[in-house]
């Protein structure tokens, strides 16, 4: 199993348990004690985990708001950066767009876009181009619904996706940072996340100026899988050289 995998698996089992011991994580990976040190040292390092006798527990992120309440704030700013992006894609083009309150203002704006075709595990942006271009081609992925955000995750919606290959993938993740990359706070969308850029020709992001240089538990991607980055002019002008610096091909200041 590669160092990545593990990673994940570690991170999978930290975020149903909230605390793992260094028994369970050798018996689980079937690996050596002297494996699960260091995978363990280079997660803490990265901020996604902590130390403790005789195992790991998860690390201290504030959880994030309801997706109702995110929906309200800097709502200015989402609507800028999805018009914004929307601008990026051209007619024809199929989009695989994530659930969030940034892509779905995005959404809203692509609606002008003709052509389009849409695969997406959000409800809320199937609907917003469904009732903006009555024709446009929309795959919902299938799943499990959450309980607050509504959209589809799960190895379903996973498994979905690979049958596509989409020329952007559009993300909204809960943070981007030039230590980390980008970062989201559930396992469920990280995972459906990384499956788009997977399948994806480009990858863009969109992220508000509070997301800038901000760090959350679970990795979407690294700085130089992000084609483009969207954000607003309040973002901080030292972290967006920090984070080209780091690999992100372009940003877009909306």
């Amino acid at each position: 199993m590669w160092a990545r995998d593990r990673h994940h698996s570690i991170l999978a089992l930290l975020s149903a348990r909230g605390q793992v011991s260094n028994d369970l994580l050798m018996q689980e990976l079937q690996v050596s004690r002297e494996t699960i040190r260091r995978d363990i040292l280079e997660l803490e390092a990265s901020g996604q985990l902590k130390r403790v006798h005789g195992g790991v527990i998860a690390a201290e992120v504030p959880p994030e708001p309801p997706f109702r309440i995110r929906m309200r704030s800097s709502a200015a700013e989402k609507q800028r950066i999805g018009v914004a992006a929307a601008k990026l894609i051209k007619p024809g083009m199929m989009c695989a767009i994530d659930t969030g309150t940034t892509t779905l203002a995005f959404a809203a704006a692509l609606a002008g876009v003709p052509d389009i075709s849409v695969v997406t595990n959000s409800l809320d942006v199937a609907t917003t181009i469904r009732g903006a271009q009555p024709n446009a081609e929309i795959i919902l992925l299938g799943g499990q619904m959450d309980t607050d955000v509504p959209g589809t995750f799960g190895e379903q919606a996973i498994s979905s996706m690979q049958q596509f290959v989409p020329d952007v993938a559009i993300l909204s993740p809960v943070a981007i940072s030039s230590e980390r990359g980008a970062t989201s706070y559930a396992l469920a969308e990280a995972e459906l996340g990384r499956a788009m850029i997977d399948r994806a020709t480009r990858v863009i992001l969109l992220a508000d100026h509070a997301k800038i240089g901000a760090m959350s538990r679970v990795r979407l991607c690294g700085c130089d899988e992000v084609d483009v980055l969207v954000t607003d002019r309040d973002a901080p002008a030292e972290e967006l050289a920090a984070l080209q610096t780091k690999g992100v091909g372009e940003v877009v200041l909306a």
